[in-house]
């Protein structure tokens, strides 16, 4: 494993993917996100899939994929606290199993680098046939939120946590703002996360020095200005407010809880979060799923999750819409109790096992894997490998999951329950 810069926020890194028969090459640019361009970000990411300039269209990039054996090609983006990254990776066989002897990884590089830094342009500007198409498809994908009621009303309960925040600011970008979505407004954002972005390339199974060749090439005349990372944010403490959003035909009700730490500083390990997390309710032994699912039957499904970049923690479950302030209730007394109550050894034992089994998972994809060493590059960590990371996570101490749980204090609680008389009646997410 090594990583070298190779220009001003550019570096590339070079995993081991030797028990692999493919390989990989992965590139990402994390650039600040605003708000006037969360919705070209978006759109521009499913344009960037459709094609490039060596292969316009999504007809003539799919011949060439399965023209190399069923490569793999994917775009897509993604957050990192209050930054944005978009993405783009490659997969294939190794050099080594070429039917021909065919140089892949040169194919390999051309198509993901050719992704993105050469898309395919009309005077200059996107394709107006692909934006249009792309504008349409993503106007169905955020009208489509509203049917998955999970998902729903955790999105509700992120807008009127985060408010008019950084960390807020909507990933698949705002509807009423598709319309003003431009063939030359998303090449001017194209520009602007060109110039701004953090470049890191991610290379698995493959010559490491040839990848790094063809980017300095693809760089050589885009004119750069990287910015650095965001930092680390926090919600104020505030008094907890609470929101009910009634709904025609709902069976579950759905309640989204979420937490801030008030401050970003004193920021714990991911370890010792890892291990918190898993302990209130992100696994089959928490204190949320045994205790509150299965020991009480309040609700059908309760989960916990942190995250770190925000100091953000949320607890979101369906319940029987006479039964949520129960549930609520209920799921506060165990995080309670994990702070000030007992915590056995059992307990520890059984949370840190699926933390250690999942990590060595890792080892048997080259996206998990290249996902691991990306997060610790996002968190500026140094790197380590899964099995260093078992190592941290076996040495997280009871005090540790205490001194994480007792940040957080419960900030906004969104309800989406069933308006009266429609209970039962065709709820599309009966998760």
């Amino acid at each position: 494993m090594e990583r070298k810069q190779l220009a001003p926020g550019v570096h590339i890194t070079t995993l081991e993917a030797d028990k692999f028969n493919r390989c990989r090459i992965a590139i990402h640019l994390r650039f600040p996100a605003r708000r006037d361009t969360a919705t070209l970000d978006a759109v521009l990411t499913q344009v960037l899939e459709r094609g490039y300039a060596a292969c316009p269209d999504m007809t003539a990039l799919s011949r060439k994929l399965a023209g190399l054996y069923g490569a793999d090609l994917g775009v897509e983006l993604s957050g990192a606290g209050i930054d944005r990254v978009l993405s783009a990776d490659i997969c294939g066989i190794k050099d080594a199993y070429a039917l021909a002897g065919e140089n892949l990884t040169d194919a390999y590089a051309d198509i993901v680098f050719g992704t993105v830094f050469e898309p395919y342009l009309v005077d200059g500007v996107f394709d107006a046939e692909a934006v249009r198409i792309e504008t349409e498809t993503q106007a169905r994908r955020l009208q489509a939120e509203f049917n998955a009621k999970r998902l729903y009303c955790v999105r509700q309960a992120r807008r009127k946590f985060y408010g008019d925040s950084p960390a807020g600011i909507e990933l698949g970008g705002y509807p009423d703002e598709l319309a003003s979505v431009t063939p030359a407004a998303l090449k001017a954002e194209y520009d602007r996360i060109l110039t701004q972005s953090r470049i890191d390339v991610m290379v698995q199974g493959t010559d490491a020095a040839r990848v790094a060749e063809k980017l300095l090439h693809r760089l050589d005349g885009v004119r750069r200005d990287p910015q650095e990372p965001g930092a680390l944010v926090a919600m104020p403490r505030t008094p907890l407010r609470r929101y009910t959003e009634k709904l025609p035909g709902l069976t579950q009700a759905k309640l989204c809880m979420l937490f801030t730490t008030g401050s970003a500083d004193d920021v714990p390990t991911v370890s010792a979060l890892r291990v918190a997390m898993n302990l209130l309710g992100g696994a089959s032994t928490s204190r949320l799923f045994m205790n509150v699912r299965e020991k009480q039957s309040l609700c059908y499904y309760c989960g916990a999750a942190a995250h770190r970049a925000t100091g953000a923690m949320m607890i979101d479950s369906a319940v029987e819409p006479g039964k949520v302030m129960q549930a609520e209730a209920a799921m506060l007394a165990e995080w309670e109790g994990l702070k000030k109550g007992p915590i056995t050894q059992e307990e520890m034992d059984d949370c840190r096992r699926g933390l250690l089994s999942g990590m060595d998972a890792l080892e048997d994809s080259l996206s998990a894997l290249e996902g691991w060493y990306y997060g610790q590059i996002l968190r500026g960590e140094p790197l380590y490998p899964p099995a260093y990371g078992k190592v941290l996570t076996s040495a997280v101490t009871i005090d540790e999951v205490r001194r994480v749980l007792e940040r957080y204090s419960y900030s906004v609680g969104y309800v989406v329950t069933a308006r009266p008389g429609t209970e039962g009646k065709g709820d599309p997410d009966e998760e």
